[in-house]
């Protein structure tokens, strides 16, 4: 169903629809890259941003315990939810949440938008800014690096993914500042504790002595801990803020949906 166009802000051709909720911070942290992108462009007052869709999806059972552990599937509530924006009037659709994307297919098959593709939105960012042979540092959870979603996007585009091995301190430091029950970004509202910071920039500097020049946070978690503050050792690119660009590039007509149907 589509909405009326009366309803839409000025200027504005398409609908966004957005999947949250994959953590908690997860579209609150896109929204305000999508507000921030858009003021740069020149928004300065309510009806200068699009509208949007939000369908805030907490009760997703978890993505990674589903791929590793033998964990119930969020198959179910990934197309349920997609299938509720898409039925409000949403013209494509944006999940806020990296490793829900190893159902990308799956979900895309019962869909008539497309459901837009963060890992090959940021391996095409990375590659427009940086040389064949790039070592790109990746910081994510276990089942975003177990299903290999970044290394195939950025292997297609010739660049090199550099992540810590699932299983490694390293990479035990990441999952904590993701999920630790007590200090992880998932378990403390709005803010970022410290000991989850200590976490993401220690694998940051392990990823960059291991020769990567770029970093990609590969978890909307990873996105809201690690910012060019506090890591300006080597550029980011950060998935989010590259889907806040393409959102604001569909809602006002200056990429179709049909330039986003992937995988």
């Amino acid at each position: 169903m589509a909405l009326d166009p009366a309803l839409l802000s000025p200027g504005q051709k398409y609908v966004p629809g957005i999947l949250g909720g994959l953590g908690p911070l997860s579209h609150v942290q896109f929204e305000r890259e999508i507000l921030a992108r858009s003021h740069e462009r020149g928004a300065r007052g309510d009806r200068d941003h699009p509208v949007w869709l939000l369908a805030s999806a907490a009760s997703t059972p978890g993505r990674t315990g589903a791929l590793l552990e033998g964990g119930a599937s969020p198959l179910s509530h990934l197309t349920a939810y997609a299938r509720l924006l898409e039925r409000s009037g949403a013209d494509a659709l944006f999940v806020v949440c990296n490793t829900a994307h190893a159902w990308h297919g799956e979900v895309q098959k019962s869909l008539r938008i497309p459901w837009v593709h963060l890992m090959e939105l940021a391996a095409a960012a990375v590659r427009a800014a940086h040389p064949a042979g790039t070592k790109v540092g990746l910081l994510g959870t276990d089942g975003t690096l177990s299903a290999g979603l970044y290394q195939r996007a950025l292997e297609a585009r010739d660049l090199v993914a550099v992540a810590p091995e699932v299983g490694s301190r390293i990479q035990a430091r990441v999952g904590a500042a993701i999920a630790d029950p007590g200090t992880g970004i998932k378990a403390t509202g709005d803010r970022v504790s410290g000991e989850a910071r200590e976490h993401l920039l220690a694998a940051a500097r392990w990823c960059v002595e291991q020769g990567a020049t770029v970093m990609v946070p590969a978890c909307t978690e990873v996105s809201v801990g690690l910012t060019p503050e506090s890591f300006p050792d080597v550029p980011l690119v950060d998935p989010l803020k590259v889907a806040a660009d393409a959102l604001l590039d569909l809602a006002y007509g200056r990429r179709n949906p049909g330039s986003f149907e992937w995988g």
